[in-house]
């Protein structure tokens, strides 16, 4: 009994210092990006200044005092966590690894690879592509006013824009590991490429329902989310199916014994 605690003690003294590093990677990192908050602010409001284009006049606001310290430090946290991301999915590894064959190694350490280069298109795209054609949509919205009416113009608080941008950048990069979480699970059999196409059907309204959860209500921001997701469903079928064509030809390179007496 005490020989098979022991390896179940060392293990989990390991995991607890892969948890304190990761933790104080985090920290670090929270540290310098709440030195460079500015910049990073200014990053993230980019898609905005874009929408509003040459009007000059245009700004954030703060309706309290410390609006605007919480929202440095909402920045700096998102920031942080992009950039010890990669540290947290190497301790996570270099945990998991040890006890994987060489084989099982080696077909895992693809998706670990991939999972945060899915996550920085995913952000990207929304980033730089789907950002700015909602804020057009949205200032579409605005009234110049007139006849006695009085005009509509934006006029966001800080923490709201950023807060809409950063769950904008976490549900699409996170929306973009579909292809790593269907492939796994069909490397270890749970799904097949036939029931993906099966499922196809229901893919399309769970991913469109998910979409008009994830984003704002306009159905600019949820088509934007939505295609880019069905179009990695669809290469997710077809990375099962060769997963599934090498595993038979391995089957089949197996060589056949004769039968005992």
């Amino acid at each position: 009994m005490e020989e098979s605690r022991a390896p179940l003690l060392v293990h989990l003294a390991e995991l607890r210092n892969r948890i304190i590093r990761s933790v104080l990677a985090f920290v670090l990192a929270f540290i310098v990006c709440y030195i460079f908050a500015t910049d990073i602010y200014e990053f993230l409001v980019q898609p905005l200044a874009i929408a509003f284009g040459d009007d000059t006049g245009r700004r954030l606001i703060a309706t309290s005092p410390q609006e605007t310290f919480i929202t440095y430090l909402r920045v700096s946290a998102f920031g942080a966590l992009c950039v010890s991301f990669p540290w947290f999915a190497g301790e996570i590894w270099s945990f998991v690894a040890p006890g994987l064959y060489k084989n099982e190694r080696g077909a895992f350490l693809p998706f670990i690879l991939a999972t945060p280069v899915l996550f920085i298109m995913g952000a990207s795209l929304v980033y730089y592509l789907v950002m700015p054609l909602v804020f057009k949509f949205f200032l579409g919205f605005e009234n110049p006013g007139g006849n006695g009416g009085l005009p509509i113009e934006l006029e966001t608080r800080v923490s709201e824009y950023l807060s809409l941008v950063m769950t904008f950048m976490f549900a699409f990069g996170l929306s973009f590991q579909l292809p790593v979480l269907l492939t796994l699970l069909g490397r270890v059999g749970i799904v097949s490429s036939g029931m993906l196409k099966k499922g196809r059907k229901y893919a399309v309204v769970a991913v469109f329902f998910a979409a008009a959860l994830l984003t704002p209500p306009d159905i600019i921001s949820q088509v934007s989310l939505a295609l880019p997701v069905l179009l990695l469903y669809e290469l997710s079928i077809f990375a099962v199916s060769m997963i599934e064509k090498k595993r038979s030809q391995s089957e089949d390179d197996q060589p056949e014994y004769p039968a005992g007496p």
